[in-house]
């Protein structure tokens, strides 16, 4: 059965990941988990073997690390919501105006000093990073989210604090998670097409970033009046196709 919410938060991940604040500093990932630098990726030939095999195997528990963070975070938020059960609707409208003041950051309407933060590893010798060292890094990098993974992931846990069970707003945040991970292994596996990608699409993230503007306003009009169920119903009847997914 289609469910606009977690489609809503997998396409919201993939979004994140595309944005101003995470591709840049993709390819800088990618050499810190491959255990080698920024020259060796971008040489002429081949990866060696076992670069390319680190890499890959290091992204996925890069990404493990950081899907456990906001796992987390959608059973706090589902638990919390459920306390404030009797508020539900003022959470609601809270929630509302906070989405649309990131969303207003992300336009340049106005700015929002914290929401600037990026969070960075450390530069160094990461030849014999271990796999839980790279478990550790997804972790810290969930903990310190750079501005647009914490523009899109309060909607997203927003949303998952109104779902009707924790399972639910756990698989919310888990989707979303997934979501932004994935295209990180898939440029594990093809780093020098990535890395050709990434330059040329550069000069696109001012346009990523607005477009996650317009789309927060969006999602924070469509919470204020409740009506983010109709869009759900309203792609089904236009869309019959997503019955099967």
């Amino acid at each position: 059965m289609f469910d606009v919410s977690i489609w809503g938060a997998f396409v919201g991940g993939l979004v994140v990941f595309f944005s101003p604040c995470i591709l840049p500093i993709v390819p800088f990932y990618l050499s810190y988990m491959a255990g080698t630098g920024m020259a060796t990726l971008n040489a002429d030939g081949d990866l060696p073997a076992n670069v390319q095999r680190k890499a890959v195997v290091s992204s996925v528990m890069f990404s493990a690390g950081i899907i456990t963070v906001f796992v987390l975070l959608g059973a706090a938020a589902f638990s919390v919501s459920q306390s404030f059960k009797m508020y539900q609707d003022e959470f609601r409208y809270a929630s509302a105006a906070i989405i649309a003041l990131i969303g207003l950051h992300f336009l340049g309407v106005i700015k929002i000093g914290f929401l600037n933060r990026q969070f960075q590893v450390n530069a160094g010798d990461t030849n014999n990073m271990s796999l839980v060292g790279s478990y550790v890094v997804g972790l810290a990098f969930a903990a310190g989210w750079t501005p647009c993974v914490g523009g899109v992931l309060t909607a997203v846990i927003m949303t998952a604090s109104f779902e009707d069970t924790a399972m639910q707003g756990v698989g919310l945040l888990f989707v979303f998670g997934v979501g932004l991970t994935l295209p990180f292994v898939i440029a594990a596996f093809f780093i020098k097409p990535f890395l050709k990608f990434a330059a040329r699409f550069r000069r696109h993230m001012g346009v990523v970033e607005k477009v996650m503007g317009l789309l927060m306003l969006t999602f924070a009009l469509l919470l204020i009046t409740n009506r983010i169920n109709e869009i759900a119903n309203w792609m089904i009847e236009t869309f019959p196709a997503f019955t099967s997914l």
